[in-house]
């Protein structure tokens, strides 16, 4: 027995001296790649660039997080016990790297490669400043030379320093101070026992543990804190009692929680061009156009048009799948774990499923609280209930998945919309960036689709041609024959085309505003092809266009060239304005950090150097957007605002790959457009008024509340005849009167010609 005994010792040792050579030799070929720690060494906090709404509602802060920097020696003791009992109990007694704790995490990681522990406050240091969160065995291994290097380059107190000033705590704060201001509206030498605990708990997952968004499981951290204090003498027992007891009263949130991601990193692109580097360290304060409240109906809207067009999509299966322990207390600790990898987005909460059946699902949200989803609430993933669903389809035990809450506070499970839009609003009158919400979501995608894609506009598009026509003698009451067309490859540029109205019908002769009012395509085509493809080439730039992304060919008509939707907002400005071209204005003033004045934005002065187009040309498209809004494919608009001055034009474009609405109101021009990044189709039946308007409509309620009706009135130049307004030199048969009445619509076979055609093929 002693013989076999000694034996095994002597194998365990072996394996553990081979071990060590494997792990010191790994240690050896890492370190030339650790990252040099001048920064850490010289830790000094830079101002951070501020970007604020135009009523002084914080948007955004870049070039550091929203921090109050405390040397270590005016960082009470409770404050910086509470921290190490959570933490790191042996902080000051290790040498960076707790050896039982890496050896713990070692044989997780053999199990599961993403799971580990261990992390001194050191190690902590380590990765917060130089590197990634990605769970491998690899990083860790950096970590722990980092760690070491540290170690060696700073004492014990300054690495607290940098930990207790640098770790994020929730709420957009960094280190403690920031913490006790934005949670409880106190410094930290007023902190509580109870409060230091709260504070204490945060850096293990803040947003898990935030006491705001998650009280329960908040509280339960707070407690495990509470009794480490204690069990290791840092508090008394009556200190511990009471602290237990307490009832915590926390801040209310001083700013509206605003989404405008998109439009401050537009502002911050702006402020570094002029600035450079120095626009992360001078603190700079930047105040915008956009009011925080407009800013937040946009956000709201696109987003809400963009869900609800998810509903009606397959399902794609769960985000994730990860295995769920059987035993009820370890379910809750592993739920964070997993979602911590699933965000919550906004609205849409990501959760772990409990219990899976076909008409009922369970699941656990980040906060811990459980949802039931039954009924309605599961049509949208109901393919993945299915016994047939396939294995990465199928929702069961264990499955990462979306739920929202319908407006009565009913449970559904969704998916994170593949689908993209964008929204930007302006003032026409002054060129003011009034909204602007680049996609779905800016942690998702940073592509800013307001000022980025370039998309096909469709027949948005068509106001701009027929512009253009007016300067050629055309009017709306010009009769125009919507019949059908075919053409070759000559003008395309490419092959022959047969175009087709959205509906596939012809209606025949009708006038000029009827067919924008319809969007009838072979009518805008015939407008075109009279007007000149090189003249409306060239005219398009009036409207801030650049020619060479509209070939002249006449698929222009149909709005095949492309445009962002910044360039439809200027576009549709001259129309809201009476002619003048107005360059988009985002940054109002900026101050350094004492409130001085650096730069102030005069708001641009309507004379002829902005005109581009006549006042008059101008307001003839008025009256012909205002039909398309009161009568034709965007009659919702008037009918759902109740006010007949808006003014707009629907957008879909082949194969309806993108839905598009422009429209304003003399104080406000908004566009809207969805689609896929990579383009597809969004469905036979989904179209711009369908998809965008909506969208436009619910931020229009918004800004148009209280807002009196003000038409716009017709300039010098223009008369009315009937119902329609035109040049006064085009009046009493001046302009162009009818353009391809000689086209002749296709008719059905007669009784007698159906009878012969039945004839042929009887022989």
């Amino acid at each position: 027995m002693l013989h076999i005994g000694g034996w095994a010792l002597g194998l365990m040792a072996a394996g553990l001296t081979a071990l060590l050579l494997l792990v010191g030799l790994a240690l050896a070929m890492a370190y030339p790649n650790v990252p040099d720690i001048g920064s850490l060494v010289d830790y000094r906090p830079k101002l951070p660039l501020r970007v604020y709404s135009s009523d002084g509602v914080l948007l955004g802060e870049f070039g550091a997080e929203r921090r109050n920097f405390v040397p270590i020696a005016q960082i009470p003791q409770l404050m910086k016990d509470a921290v190490l009992a959570a933490e790191d109990l042996r902080f000051y007694q290790h040498g960076g790297v707790d050896y039982k704790g890496v050896a713990r995490a070692a044989l997780e990681n053999l199990r599961d490669a993403r799971s580990q522990g261990a992390s001194t406050i050191t190690m902590q240091v380590a990765r917060n400043f130089y590197l990634s969160t990605e769970k491998t065995f690899t990083r860790k291994l950096y970590e722990l030379l980092l760690a070491m290097k540290i170690e060696n380059a700073l004492s014990k107190d300054q690495i607290l320093e940098v930990y207790m000033n640098q770790i994020y705590l929730g709420q957009r704060a960094n280190g403690f101070a920031a913490a006790a201001e934005v949670y409880f509206g106190k410094s930290l030498q007023d902190l509580s026992v109870a409060e230091a605990a709260m504070l204490a708990g945060l850096p293990k997952a803040p947003s898990a543990y935030n006491p705001i968004a998650n009280p329960a499981r908040a509280t339960a951290r707070q407690h495990y804190v509470l009794n480490r204090m204690f069990d290791n003498g840092f508090i008394t027992e009556a200190q511990h009692e009471e602290a237990l007891a307490a009832t915590l009263h926390y801040r209310s949130p001083t700013e509206p929680a605003v989404h405008a991601e998109f439009l401050a990193e537009t502002a911050r692109q702006l402020v570094y061009a002029q600035y450079g580097e120095e626009a992360y360290t001078r603190g700079l304060n930047v105040y915008l156009t956009v009011a925080a409240s407009t800013q937040e109906v946009a956000y709201h809207a696109l987003r809400r048009g963009l869900l609800d067009y998810e509903l009606r999509q397959i399902y794609r299966g769960p985000e994730a799948y990860v295995d769920l322990p059987d035993d009820p207390k370890l379910v809750d600790a592993r739920v964070v774990e997993a979602l911590a990898e699933h965000p919550d987005n906004d609205e849409l909460r990501a959760a772990v499923v409990l219990d899976a059946a076909p008409r009922k699902v369970t699941a656990m949200l980040l906060s811990g609280d459980i949802i039931t989803v039954t009924g309605s609430g599961l049509r949208p993933v109901a393919s993945g209930l299915s016994n047939k669903a396939g294995p990465k389809i199928r929702i069961r035990r264990g499955a990462v998945v979306r739920a929202m809450q319908g407006p009565k506070g009913a449970w559904m499970l969704t998916q994170v919309p593949e689908v993209e839009g964008a929204l930007v609003a302006m003032d026409p009158r002054n060129g003011a960036i009034r909204a602007l919400v680049g996609g779905f979501d800016f942690n998702k995608s940073k592509f800013n689709h307001v000022t980025q894609a370039w998309r096909q506009p469709g027949s948005s598009f068509k106001p701009f041609i027929y512009s253009a026509a007016l300067e050629k003698g055309f009017t709306p009451a010009t009769i125009v024959n919507d019949a059908p067309l075919f053409f070759d490859s000559g003008a395309t540029g490419s092959q022959p085309w047969e175009p087709k109205n959205y509906d596939g019908k012809f209606d025949g002769p009708m006038p000029l505003q009827t067919a924008l009012a319809k969007s009838k395509n072979m009518v805008s085509i015939r407008v075109l092809q009279a007007t000149g493809v090189g003249f409306v080439q060239h005219w398009i730039q009036n409207f801030g266009f650049d020619p060479a992304k509209h070939p002249a060919y006449l698929t222009m008509a149909l709005g095949a060239g492309s445009v962002t939707p910044m360039q439809m907002v200027i576009g549709y400005s001259v129309f809201a304005n009476g002619g003048y071209r107005l360059p988009p204005m985002l940054i109002q003033r900026i101050t350094d950090q004492r409130g001085k004045l650096l730069l102030q934005v005069k708001p641009p002065v309507l004379d002829d150097a902005l005109r581009t187009v006549s006042a008059r040309n101008a307001f003839v498209m008025d009256t012909m957007l205002q039909e398309v809004a009161r009568s034709g494919t965007a009659a919702r608009a008037q009918a759902m605002l109740k006010r007949p001055d808006i003014y707009g034009k629907t957008g879909t474009t082949n194969d309806s790959m993108d839905a598009w609405f422009a429209g304003f109101n003399p104080t406000l021009v908004g566009i809207v457009w969805i689609g896929y990044d990579q383009p597809r189709n969004l469905g036979d039946r989904e179209t711009g008024g369908g998809l965008a308007l909506p969208v436009w409509v619910e931020l229009m309620q918004h800004e148009l509340r209280g807002v009196p009706v003000q038409e716009i009135a017709p300039p010098a130049g223009v008369v009315q005849s009937g119902p329609y307004w035109m040049f006064d030199e085009y009046a009493n048969g001046g302009g162009i009167e009818s353009v391809g009445l000689d086209d002749k619509i296709p008719q059905p076979p007669t009784t007698e010609e159906r009878s012969s055609i039945l004839d042929l093929f009887r022989r």
